[in-house]
């Protein structure tokens, strides 16, 4: 699914293009996650102001109001100004004066919910148990290594938990525990202080890269302009199970925790 990488990049891809649009009209197609939350004829003529990210989601923040996005297992967003008739997979049509924005979502576990402020109980439903953002400066190395000592769970665990810190999921849990030499089923309580500051590090190192290389196309991620990203081409331990270790040449190690693949080096990674 798109991790945070790929939503910020998503971000990246159509912010500043439709800062300022006016909304001409809205289209739903089958049902999302959760339900839009108003009448789509209640959004037109209003004006878009910018778009945020908090963890997974994206903040489409309008003169009145604001719109989260998620793009689920396998949602991606498109922006342009002639973009083709809809298809069964596409379930949201924003059209504005400076372009279509479309959310394309085979598997329909993404969601467009419309909220009148991010105070509100729905919006704090689904953001208020979010933990600090890890590519901003609230996410502290201290207070990140303390909150680990309050948790018995495996890290990899509590990374994709996202309630210590956001948008850390599946496949930039396993290259920065990797990066960082700590093996996914440590006990957080038993990370010393260095190794917890390490893994503060490495999880900022592997999600900037990340975003630099435009996320990571495994299945069928792009951006809002239709751009791949390469990010799993430089992999150290994601998706490469029987493949030697690019640092130690011993195989790589997949399991699975919580229903979720994890690779890792039995070598370089110690509990």
């Amino acid at each position: 699914m798109p991790e945070l990488p790929e939503v910020e990049v998503t971000r990246l891809s159509f912010a500043s293009r439709i800062a300022g649009a006016k909304v001409l009209n809205v289209a739903m197609g089958k049902p999302l996650r959760w339900p839009l939350g108003c009448a789509v004829s209640s959004l037109q003529g209003l004006n878009v102001i910018g778009v945020r990210r908090r963890g997974k989601y994206l903040l489409l923040d309008l003169n009145q109001g604001l719109l989260l996005i998620h793009l689920g297992m396998s949602g991606s967003l498109s922006f342009g100004p002639a973009l083709s008739p809809p298809g069964p997979h596409d379930h949201f049509d924003c059209h504005t004066d400076k372009g279509l924005l479309r959310l394309h979502d085979p598997r329909r576990f993404g969601a467009v919910v419309f909220v009148p402020s991010q105070d509100s109980p729905v919006a704090h439903k689904l953001l208020g148990h979010l933990g600090v953002e890890p590519l901003e400066d609230g996410f502290s190395a201290d207070a990140f290594a303390k909150a680990l000592k309050t948790r018995s769970t495996a890290i990899k665990q509590l990374l994709l938990a996202g309630d210590v810190v956001v948008g850390v999921g599946n496949i930039y849990a396993s290259e920065a525990l990797f990066l960082a030499g700590i093996r996914p089923t440590t006990r957080a309580c038993r990370i010393s202080k260095p190794r917890a500051f390490k893994l503060h590090a490495a999880i900022q190192q592997v999600l900037k890269a990340a975003v630099a290389l435009g996320g990571s196309s495994l299945r069928d991620f792009s951006n809002a302009q239709g751009q791949d990203g390469y990010f799993q081409l430089q992999a150290m331990v994601y998706d490469r199970a029987g493949e030697p270790c690019r640092v130690c040449a011993s195989p790589i190690k997949r399991m699975v925790q919580g229903q979720r693949s994890t690779f890792y080096c039995p070598q370089c990674q110690k509990p």
